[in-house]
């Protein structure tokens, strides 16, 4: 994965170096033909005896040259021959520049008569645009290295605002992000917290609406349902059968309804303990005449409450909108969890529809209205959620689909 602060950094890097190449190419052209070695070499060679004198001449002539300068040095001819010498012995070397004995550097000068001028200390910098090029190489790498912690300061703020804004995108409406220094990126970060500060009251204003709501459907529903009691002498049967069923499902919606938008605000599972999902699966089974049952027994932390609602919400899926038989079947899962597969002989839908199933209120075309809630399965997929596993609908590989819950344990 790409990241930010590396952008940054190799950015100031590219451009340090680029102006260290280009500082050295334009004084290799302008500036070192000012430093020609040729002017120094024949002062050098003014300013000494000439390669025929004797050698007490060419000693004094060098004396003269060096006075007043602690150094070593060494007067060669073409071939070698030490002509004159000041202090020990330097080595000769065809080097511009090679190492005494002892460590110490020796600069060497070939001068325009071809004798040959050796010192301990620098005579004169034979190319000084390499000089400057290394000198500018070694400021970069000082600056690439001094700025590397501040420029990771800067991606490690962005990386803190996008964990934000994922942890807001996954549905921690409670997610903010510091903010740090005075300039846009902080700036940046005060306007994701208003925004996700509004979002949270918005989205919870919203469910305690939806709550409030369903909880007083909840007082007429019952004055509704004691009036039809009253009245069952002297209705018409049938009238009377279509007001208990719609009574039925208005508060089975109302029940779901609470639920759901209690797991929305609730983020933690209330009820924690093991639970026999394979006896929980047959309670449930045993209120459908056409299910069938088989798996393997086995334990999971979870709610119980929560867990038969899901078991239960498969099962009335299956019976309103399935053909018999309903088959359930249990198994271990990847790490010790469970996994569910419900199905039976008559689920036929296209592939762009199955995700679309666990969408609230959601209906199939050509369903009537008066055919379940529509909130079961998008329920079972919260408690499987909220259990650490998720629910899916896919091809049973006979034409059919069939539904698939994995449990992993209460997160």
């Amino acid at each position: 994965m790409s990241r930010l602060y590396l952008h940054f950094y190799f950015a100031l890097l590219g451009s340090l170096f680029v102006f260290a190449i280009v500082a050295g190419c334009v004084w290799h052209l302008w500036i070192v033909p000012l430093h020609d070695n040729h002017a120094a070499e024949r002062l050098l060679q003014n300013a000494l005896a000439p390669a025929t004198a004797s050698a007490e001449q060419q000693q004094a002539s060098l004396r003269k040259l060096v006075a007043g300068i602690d150094a070593d040095v060494v007067l060669q001819a073409r071939d070698g021959t030490r002509f004159a010498a000041i202090g020990p012995p330097l080595p000769a070397d065809d080097a511009h520049a090679a190492h005494h004995a002892h460590g110490d550097m020796v600069w060497a000068l070939r001068l325009p008569d071809g004798r040959r001028l050796l010192a301990s200390v620098p005579i004169i910098h034979g190319r000084p645009e390499y000089v400057l090029l290394v000198m500018l190489l070694v400021i970069a790498l000082a600056v690439g290295v001094a700025a590397f912690p501040i420029v990771r300061h800067l991606a490690r703020r962005l990386e803190r605002l996008q964990a934000g804004v994922e942890s807001l995108g996954a549905g921690q409406l409670s997610t903010r992000v510091a903010v740090e220094g005075n300039d846009e990126i902080a700036r940046l970060a005060q306007s994701f917290n208003r925004a996700a500060g509004r979002i949270d009251e918005l989205v919870g204003a919203h469910k305690s609406l939806l709550a409030n709501a369903s909880h007083e459907l909840r007082t007429p529903l019952t004055r509704i349902r004691m009036a039809v009691e009253l009245m069952k002498e002297s209705a018409d049967p049938a009238r009377r059968t279509g007001l208990n069923r719609d009574i039925a499902e208005l508060d089975t919606l109302i029940d779901e309804i609470l639920l759901a938008s209690r797991l929305d605000a609730v983020a933690a599972t209330e009820v924690v303990e093991d639970v026999d999902l394979l006896a929980l699966a047959a309670e449930e089974c045993a209120r459908y005449p056409e299910s069938e049952l088989d798996g393997t027994p086995m334990q999971l932390r979870g709610d119980p409450r929560l867990l038969r609602r899901l078991l239960r919400n498969l099962l009335e899926n299956a019976r309103r909108h399935g053909v018999p038989p309903t088959r359930v079947h249990l198994s271990r899962g990847d790490y010790g969890g469970a996994r569910i597969v419900v199905s039976d002989e008559g689920r036929d839908l296209p592939a762009d529809q199955c995700e679309r199933l666990f969408a609230p209120f959601y209906r199939r075309n050509g369903e009537s209205d008066q055919v379940g809630t529509g909130l079961g399965l998008a329920l079972v997929r919260q408690i499987a959620r909220r259990h650490g596993g998720d629910a899916m609908c896919e091809p049973a590989g006979d034409g059919h689909v069939r539904f698939v819950v994995t449990l992993a344990g209460v997160r």
